[in-house]
């Protein structure tokens, strides 16, 4: 049955409508390539009480990634934003600052740090589908299979990772970006009358509010082989050869407009510090590169493992370990007990139990030991919502423990 409230009966038949929608061909979308353009559509979309929103960037194809597109959905409307072709996205500032417009995205995370280092866009009221799905219990929570198990629609998802820089963009590409926030609208209706039903939608405004303040870390001059998965295990000549190498990339690809992982990858990066071929033949025979990479690549590589075998031990890095103080048996027991409960009430609540207590916050709690709820704010990550909803139980199972 419809909702009283007007523009909630809007989504609900515009939901029902989109039931029976084909897949093909794609929703109707005005494309705009002009700020002046843009500066006329400004004003009615901040009369909207909810917007959908979806980026589509080109971090794949090119060194430093920018938006390539921005599409935003109303009950009424679909806009495709074309910001290469010199559409002012600051124009949209207000919009996304406005506390009143509803903003909706499905995997938010990736599109807000787009949009704040790129077009300096900061988001007020941001729902996202995707987390509200997971504190639903939805095991798959991709758009694709969301929109297919709750409107019977397929999408088609072939563009997802395509250059989105090229220029013209076929009309299939500008259908599947029309598409990808078509449904967001009448999703995030259905979704919030369920969250409210199992009095979980406060949980999601938090998540929410903490997924819109993210952003891109800023480079702080730290070693680049601390983000690479298994710089932990060289010995120190392999990580000196492992930062020479990142740099190298680093510089190549800067150079030739493309993504590090597409000059030479990590797994291989990390062969090359293990093995360390300090010439061409080395490099070869190790069959860690191409042929191709190695014709393009051999001499800025093996000089870059040449220079950093011939540091000296005071002069080669060494990898930061955290410093973990070991669990008391005291805690451990604790820990085991608020896996125990977790589990139990995840089984209960039909959600996944690293939502319910990660991890790292079952240790932090179990080292703090809180014996009140006053007592557990001082315990990191423990958000209002688990605090309100989970807080006397948690204090309960710790004070339970013989």
């Amino acid at each position: 049955m419809p909702p009283g409230d007007p523009v909630e009966t809007i989504l609900w038949n515009r939901k029902e409508r989109l039931l029976n929608l084909p897949t093909e061909p794609g929703p109707p979308y005005r494309l705009v390539t002009s700020s002046q353009e843009l500066a006329q559509i400004v004003p009615s979309l901040m009369k909207e009480k909810v917007i959908a929103v979806d980026v589509e960037a080109d971090s794949m194809f090119h060194f430093t990634e920018k938006v390539c597109l921005l599409q935003i959905a109303t009950v009424s409307q679909c806009l495709i934003i074309d910001p290469l072709a010199a559409v002012d996205l600051f124009l949209l500032k207000p919009l996304f600052l406005a506390p009143e417009i509803t903003k909706i995205f499905h995997g938010a995370s990736y599109d807000v740090r787009c949009l704040g280092m790129c077009c300096d866009i900061t988001i007020n009221n941001l729902f996202d589908t995707e987390i509200a799905c997971r504190f639903l219990g939805i095991g798959e929570s991709g758009l694709n299979a969301v929109v297919q198990q709750t409107f019977q629609v397929a999408l088609d998802k072939k563009y997802q990772k395509k250059d989105w820089s090229r220029r013209p963009l076929p009309a299939e590409m500008l259908e599947y970006a029309a598409r990808d926030v078509h449904y967001l609208i009448p999703l995030r209706a259905i979704l919030a009358e369920r969250l409210a039903q199992m009095r979980r939608a406060s949980w999601v405004e938090e998540e929410c509010r903490m997924i819109s303040i993210v952003r891109c870390l800023p480079e702080n001059g730290q070693p680049l082989f601390l983000k690479v998965k298994g710089a932990g295990r060289l010995d120190r000549h392999g990580l000196a050869i492992l930062e020479n190498l990142l740099q190298k990339r680093m510089d190549i690809a800067r150079k030739k407009d493309l993504p590090p992982f597409k000059i030479i990858g990590n797994t291989a990066l990390i062969r090359l510090a293990e093995e360390k071929p300090a010439s061409r033949n080395a490099l070869k025979q190790s069959r860690i590169l191409s042929d191709k990479q190695v014709s393009m690549y051999a001499e800025p590589i093996c000089l870059a493992i040449r220079e950093a075998l011939e540091k000296k031990e005071d002069d080669l890095p060494v990898y930061p370990r955290e410093k973990h103080k070991p669990l008391s048996r005291k805690a451990t027991l604790r820990v085991d007990a608020l896996k125990q409960w977790r589990e139990a009430t995840a089984a209960r609540l039909a959600m996944d139990p690293g939502l319910i207590l990660p991890n790292a916050l079952a240790i932090g709690i179990a080292r703090e030991n809180p014996r009140s709820l006053e007592q557990l704010d001082r315990v990191g990550e423990m958000k209002e919502w688990r605090k309100k909803e989970f807080g006397e139980e948690i204090v309960r199972v710790l004070s339970e423990i013989k």
